[in-house]
């Protein structure tokens, strides 16, 4: 049964999936009425009798980039040559997959005097997707600023929504670079380069008050971390987490 409930977690149906950029797809799930879950949390989901497998076993991790008040469940990956990939993006629409959890402690801090800076790179994004929808939805008074960097605005999933977000939350800004402009198709007037001490002055008052979060590929993650913590932030200040790809 959709949605049915087991001591090995939820049965769960895959009901859509979508191109959100060029190589990155959206998989939207039917989501159990008793699944609770925090923005910023990831589940296991786990392809039940797949058409081929790999060493890696058929249980991958995802953050969920859908927010609690959404009606579905949403993922997002890359699409890389893996069978666990390859199999999800075949698999006929209505077939059941096996999700455990939520898990994960990268969920926004309570203290709302505390700015959130959150710093994403390409699929890195899912879950302050999350967050930010999450945010909007509920008219959080929270100040959020996220800091989002892909090559071209082509490779960055949800980039028009999370701009856009703007415009239904006073409290959240967005600022996107891409470290690749000149080989796009589509036109950008945002900030251009990598993410940078530079980039956070420009666009924070005070860049030691707020709680910095950062996701994305695991040399991305390491680099910012030591430049957070060149730049005067408290280590106990930063929470990271690495999407490796697979």
């Amino acid at each position: 049964m959709s949605g049915a409930e087991s001591e090995q977690g939820y049965s769960i149906t895959l009901t859509e999936r979508r191109l959100v950029a060029e190589g990155t797809m959206a998989f939207y799930f039917d989501k159990p009425a008793q699944f609770v879950f925090t923005p910023g949390q990831f589940v296991d989901l786990t392809l039940l009798q797949p058409s081929e497998t790999d060493d890696a076993g058929n249980t991958r991790a995802f953050s969920l980039a859908s927010a609690p008040q959404e009606g579905m469940l949403m993922v997002a990956t890359r699409l890389r040559d893996s069978a666990f990939k390859r199999e999800l993006q075949r698999m006929p629409i209505g077939s059941p997959v096996q999700m455990e959890g939520p898990f994960g402690k990268l969920v926004l801090h309570a203290d709302q005097a505390r700015p959130a800076v959150l710093l994403a790179g390409g699929i890195g994004i899912t879950p302050f997707r999350s967050m930010a929808v999450h945010a909007a939805m509920q008219q959080s008074p929270h100040t959020m600023v996220l800091f989002y960097s892909n090559r071209r605005p082509e490779d960055a999933p949800f980039l028009d929504e999370l701009q856009a977000l703007q415009d239904k939350n006073p409290y959240y800004r967005f600022v996107g670079t891409m470290t690749a402009p000149e080989t796009s198709s589509r036109p950008w007037q945002g900030e251009t380069g990598y993410l940078n001490a530079a980039l956070l002055a420009k666009h924070l008052v005070n860049i030691e008050k707020p709680i910095y979060y950062v996701v994305g590929p695991p040399g991305m993650v390491g680099a910012l971390r030591t430049m957070l913590k060149a730049a005067g932030i408290d280590d106990s200040d930063i929470r990271t987490e690495k999407f490796a790809g697979y």
